[in-house]
């Protein structure tokens, strides 16, 4: 009996994934509790778990982007032995098919030159409309169509069969490749276009001298990680200021729906993370109740989660507020972009030693510039300027903040 492996749902939105990784072998024995394949939505990796045992007939390749439901694959509970199929027709992957010239109404008839370019530049003649006698494809046809038709695509560089169908395609020159863009990536895009077009998205800038956290941290982080295993880091600081500055500044930790403005009564901190596959957000919840361990604790495990690819939708789901810290990749200054809906995000840099005017003498101080990119239809340059100032004046002064080591 075949039993089906479908595209799994991963969210009530989401209504297409990608195949990330088949971790199992096209024709391989497998058993029930095996790991199978990795599945990626937009918002999170998802591992699927065979439920029978028997060979795996892989039915859609890694890359592929598939409609929640579809059969991606089939379990065969009545074929037992091999490890791997490896020369069976249906061990191979349905990408190794290329777009080689067949015989079809507008090719049949090509000229010599003609048929010999196609084949030499491996053109799917298909997707061009033929001028020739009884629509057949000449080779003036391939020169003017050579910016707009679709090269093979080997298995590392296969199209999801949704852009196959909807887009032209030009030919690669030497030394390019295609790569298909994953779903992380792609919902990347896509929403870091909303936020430009949806919001009024404007930058203030600051800057604080980092020396008092430093020589705080430094009295304390041996202690801290002694006691309780982690490391007492820079982000749990300005959680902390963070969490605090949005109390005296309530509209930058609220958003817009419609011609309403939701505010909200607590601080869902998003932390934006760099992994591999891209930038993501977990959320650490109610960071307002939350002292420095607490912090540090939560942050660290999503930390984990994220560059593991294990973070759930929950998981980066419904922040208020976003903190980017560039400075761990040694930015100096930038502007952030906005995470919809929210109305506010702070960027952290790299801290660097500058001489300051203090008191009238000049000395040399770890300086950091502070970033807030706000949506100016809510937050006035006002709001904007007072919720640095708070943050400038809470990391400068820590003690403020409850050192609850």
């Amino acid at each position: 009996m075949k039993h089906n492996i479908k595209a799994p749902s991963v969210g009530e939105s989401i209504t297409e994934v990608s195949i990330l990784k088949w971790v199992k072998k096209n024709g391989q024995q497998i058993q029930v509790g095996d790991l199978i394949l990795e599945i990626e939505s937009d918002k999170a990796t998802v591992e699927i778990i065979a439920e029978f045992s028997g060979t795996l007939n892989i039915l859609k390749p890694e890359g592929e982007r598939v409609p929640v439901g579809e059969v991606i694959a089939l379990i065969d509970d009545a074929v037992q032995g091999s490890v791997e199929v490896a020369h069976s027709p249906s061990a191979e992957p349905i990408v190794a098919k290329t777009l080689t010239p067949q015989p079809t109404s507008q090719n049949a008839g090509m000229g010599p030159a003609a048929r010999k370019m196609a084949t030499e530049q491996k053109i799917d003649v298909s997707r061009i409309s033929g001028t020739g006698k009884d629509g057949r494809v000449t080779k003036t046809d391939l020169l003017q169509a050579s910016q707009a038709v679709e090269r093979p695509y080997s298995k590392a560089e296969s199209l999801p069969s949704t852009q196959k169908d909807t887009s032209t395609l030009r030919v690669l020159a030497e030394g390019e490749r295609r790569v298909p863009m994953s779903h992380l990536r792609a919902r990347i895009a896509e929403r870091l276009v909303q936020a430009q077009h949806t919001a009024a998205i404007l930058t203030t800038f600051n800057e604080v001298d980092m020396g008092p956290v430093m020589e705080l941290r430094n009295r304390h982080k041996d202690n801290f990680k002694a006691k309780n295993g982690l490391a007492l880091s820079f982000m749990s600081f300005f959680t902390r200021a963070t969490v605090e500055s949005l109390k005296v500044i309530p509209e930058v930790n609220a958003s817009i729906e419609g011609r309403d403005i939701i505010y909200h009564d607590y601080c869902d901190i998003g932390i934006a993370v760099g992994t591999e596959r891209g930038l993501v957000v977990p959320v650490v919840r109610h960071a307002h109740q939350m002292n420095f361990l607490e912090i540090e604790k939560r942050i660290a495990e999503l930390a984990v989660k994220a560059r593991d690819g294990k973070l759930s939708i929950a998981e980066m789901s419904g922040g208020t507020f976003t903190i980017s810290n560039g400075g761990v990749y040694g930015s100096l200054m930038s502007t952030p972009i906005l995470t919809p809906p929210q109305s506010g995000i702070l960027g952290m840099h790299k801290i660097q030693e500058r001489p300051m005017a203090i008191q009238g003498k000049v000395e040399i101080r770890p300086m950091m510039y502070l970033a807030l990119s706000y949506d100016h239809r809510l937050i006035d340059g006002k709001g904007a300027v007072t919720f640095l100032v708070t943050l400038k004046d809470f990391l400068e002064h820590p003690e403020k903040l409850g050192l609850n080591f």
